[in-house]
């Protein structure tokens, strides 16, 4: 059972973006920093149900494949489910439609109490009070059969996680572009390298895709 990380980050080093607008929830400065990423025929077909064979099938590809396979359960922030931006709608299910991408157990870290949520295709949202990381593990690891847990996002729930000891594997797909301001994934983790065996590869998009294997 390992413990799995995967993030699209810019090239310095921000895993957020800050140009969003009420009309534009995610900003044009998102869509640049996943474009590789949403591009794939994994995207296509996983999140948007496109089953017509499109997308690329590069190296970017063969990370956006991997995100999904052999995981048994995810813990993601408040943020990452999109509490933040509809605080108070009950009926919020997330940024994924009726379908969600996960099929496994999600764990959302919030500190406003809520149901959890049954996805016709086997995701379902358990919303659980932020709590030690090595906690919150354990409660994921309970329920994922056996198979790997991934922290999901934002970067400041996959940075507690890194700086307690618990990530055996950090894959970042690091865009080449600019965003100057955001939450940095790499803030408070000097040092990170030491212990891990690191790799690179890096897709004709331009993705520097990056691993951090203990």
């Amino acid at each position: 059972m390992t413990v799995r990380v995967d993030l699209n980050i810019s090239l310095d080093g921000f895993a957020t973006t800050t140009d969003a607008t009420p009309e534009n929830p995610f900003g044009e400065d998102w869509g640049r920093l996943v474009a590789a990423y949403t591009a794939t025929r994994t995207f296509r077909e996983r999140v948007l149900h496109d089953t017509s064979g499109e997308g690329t099938t590069g190296v970017d590809d063969k990370y956006g494949a991997a995100y999904f396979e052999g995981i048994g359960a995810e813990i993601m922030g408040a943020g990452m489910f999109g509490l933040h931006n509809f605080p108070d709608d009950p009926n919020w299910n997330g940024w994924w439609g009726d379908e969600p991408p996960f099929r496994v157990p999600v764990f959302v870290l919030t500190h406003t109490p809520r149901p959890p949520i049954e996805m016709a295709n086997g995701t379902r949202f358990e919303f659980v009070s932020p709590g030690s990381p090595q906690e919150i593990l354990e409660r994921a690891q309970s329920v994922a059969g056996g198979m790997d847990v991934r922290i999901g996002g934002g970067p400041t729930v996959v940075r507690e996680f890194l700086k307690a000891g618990l990530v055996d594997q950090l894959h970042v797909g690091i865009t080449p572009i600019l965003l100057g301001s955001g939450i940095r994934l790499w803030d408070d983790l000097r040092g990170l390298e030491a212990g891990h065996t690191v790799t690179t590869e890096t897709d004709p998009s331009g993705t520097i895709h990056v691993t951090f294997r203990r």
